[in-house]
């Protein structure tokens, strides 16, 4: 009895439930046959042999082996029921969050009663959403918002009876507002392109939240020439910061370092929105320098981060574990897009090392303090303008020219030989010949007493 747009979003909450969960059964059957390759490996060699950059090595005692190959039946008989789970497509599920589930039976911790956890679980299954449709008035035929910010739901067929206007729809009593992206909205719903809505309610707050989301054009590739014309913005990826610094064409860092700070502590919430905060402000400094295009390291700890395979360096797997590399390349590309601005990903490996060691003490002065996050930001960056990290220091004095002029400190990238040393002069002769083929001087009669040529004199 229902109309079909009300039973397509019923069955898309569903069907997104679904294939989110899907994914994450897939990672986590990643994460597990990772676990227990490190796992195997380790326990075949001997107890005590030391480990590789590459590899890591033995453990460290009869009790650490036994531990740890007790964990490794463990990881392998989770991994059976996963895989077993995934043939067969079954997957779970909790409606409201498996968290808000399994506080229910901790309510003490909490700090919860049964009521107020009731409302919260009531309130997490309820959902009511949209999708939008181009073509239609203001972008969504279910739930419309108007410019001015009235509310209307066309209602389904068994629930026209409470309608309170024409056509079987139900008109909000209060209007809405968008702050952010407030004038991006107003376009779109004016030009009747497909905005999706979801309407929610806050217990803790006791109100109703409407959110609005839309799909942004597919991000426009540009020549990487292009990308570097103007410039470039090295950016370093930290567990609490950007660290970046603004490079010319040449390779060369100029200005001051930039740093961006954020805090990704708290809830999911809080997290995302100092992550989008800390982008606006990189883009905006991005524009106000006037680059063409953002490096960052082409980040991921996925298959990284797990205690198989760093041991025991708790704060370590705690501080990869708290870098928002995925969630920040997906949002710098589209945020970037908006803002006409390319970002270039680049190869991580040895950032921070080379750029310590060949930037960090050159960048210093006696007013600045350069530190090994700055350092790294300028290797990324010129990576990204396709130089090498280390940096050309300056020849001798008495080789700084030569016969085709002043040597630069900087080559080109397309120069060849350009990581060697310079080759002798060849415009002088070797000999002491003057250009026009006279001796310069004559030969000097040595004054040593060895070199006096010796006049003998025969006597009968």
């Amino acid at each position: 009895m229902s109309s079909s747009r009300w039973a397509g979003a019923i069955t898309k909450a569903t069907h997104d439930q679904w294939a989110l969960a899907r994914r994450g059964q897939a990672a986590h059957i990643d994460q597990l046959t990772s676990g227990t390759t490190t796992l195997r490996h380790r326990l075949s060699l001997p107890i005590g042999e030391k480990g590789t950059q590459r590899a890591a090595g033995g453990y460290r005692s009869r009790g650490e082996w036994f531990h740890k190959s007790r964990r490794l039946a463990a990881l392998t008989d989770r991994h059976a029921t996963v895989v077993a789970d995934r043939e067969a497509g079954r997957v779970r599920v909790a409606r409201g969050g498996r968290k808000l589930a399994n506080t229910r039976h901790n309510l003490a911790t909490a700090q919860l009663t049964e009521h107020e956890w009731r409302q919260r679980w009531q309130a997490a299954r309820w959902f009511l959403a949209a999708d939008g449709e181009s073509g239609k008035r203001f972008g969504n035929e279910t739930i419309r918002v108007t410019p001015g910010g009235e509310v209307s739901i066309r209602l389904p067929a068994p629930l026209t009876h409470l309608a309170n206007a024409q056509h079987g729809r139900y008109v909000l009593a209060a209007r809405v507002t968008f702050v952010h992206r407030g004038e991006e909205w107003r376009d779109r719903i004016e030009g009747s392109r497909a905005v999706a809505y979801r309407i929610h309610y806050e217990v803790q707050r006791g109100r109703w939240y409407l959110t609005a989301s839309w799909q942004r054009p597919v991000v426009q590739l540009v020549p990487l020439a292009v990308a570097r014309a103007r410039g470039m913005i090295g950016v370093d990826t930290n567990a609490d910061h950007f660290a970046a610094y603004r490079l010319d064409s040449h390779g060369n860092p100029t200005g001051e370092p930039h740093r961006v700070r954020y805090d990704l502590s708290g809830d999911a919430e809080h997290r995302d929105a100092q992550i989008r905060h800390a982008v606006t402000r990189l883009l905006h400094w991005a524009k106000q320098v006037g680059v063409a295009a953002i490096g960052i390291e082409d980040l991921d700890f996925t298959a990284e981060k797990t205690r198989e395979r760093h041991g025991r360096r708790k704060r370590f797997r705690q501080l990869i574990s708290g870098m928002p590399t995925g969630r920040l390349k997906a949002r710098l590309v589209s945020m970037a897009a908006e803002q006409g601005l390319g970002v270039v990903a680049v190869d991580p490996g040895y950032t921070s090392r080379w750029g310590a060691q060949h930037w960090q003490r050159p960048l210093a002065t006696p007013r600045r303090q350069t530190t090994r996050r700055d350092a790294a930001s300028v290797a990324i960056g010129r990576r990204a303008l396709g130089y090498l990290i280390r940096r050309r220091t300056t020849p001798p004095r008495h080789h700084q020219s030569d016969g085709v002029g002043h040597r630069t400190v900087q080559a080109a990238p397309d120069t060849r030989g350009r990581d060697g040393t310079r080759p002798p002069a060849t415009d002088q002769p070797t000999t002491g010949l003057s250009p026009n083929g006279t001796r310069k001087r004559g030969p000097s009669t040595p004054n040593t007493v060895r070199g006096v040529p010796v006049q003998l004199t025969f006597t009968d």
